[in-house]
């Protein structure tokens, strides 16, 4: 996997602007924080977030892969400003699953997600040497 972080853009923070990567592509849907009986681990913004990111390792780990072989992470957020106000928690949970792999990432706000009391979602692609 090769980072692509061109001059003329502005330094990422916490992510990389491409990835290039060779090998069966892995497609992650969409993940919340709920734990194997189907429940969400509670209503902490960034606990959620850690056990989303938690499935989708699951499921990269499942078909051989590994935190370093995501090379695109998709973060659903229902608010903004619990996001923002979490920053430095997230990126100490982000580390301690990923490491220092920052893939490409982009975070779009939304109205709400199908599951009730759904705080975030992570959808990721992952290349499997």
């Amino acid at each position: 996997m090769k980072i692509i972080n061109p001059p003329g853009l502005p330094p990422p923070r916490g992510y990389s602007n491409g990835v290039v990567a060779e090998g069966r592509m892995l497609f992650v849907a969409g993940q919340i924080g709920w734990n194997e009986s189907s429940r969400l681990v509670g209503d902490r913004f960034v606990d959620q977030f850690d056990q989303a990111l938690a499935n989708v390792l699951t499921v990269v780990k499942a078909a051989g892969g590994a935190p370093e072989s995501v090379s695109r992470l998709t973060i659903f957020i229902t608010d903004k400003g619990q996001y923002l106000s979490a920053t430095d928690e997230i990126g100490q949970r982000y580390r301690a699953r990923m490491g220092r792999h920052y893939p490409a990432m982009s975070l779009v706000e939304v109205k709400a997600l199908l599951e009730p009391g759904a705080l975030v979602e992570i959808e990721a692609t992952a290349v499997i040497s």
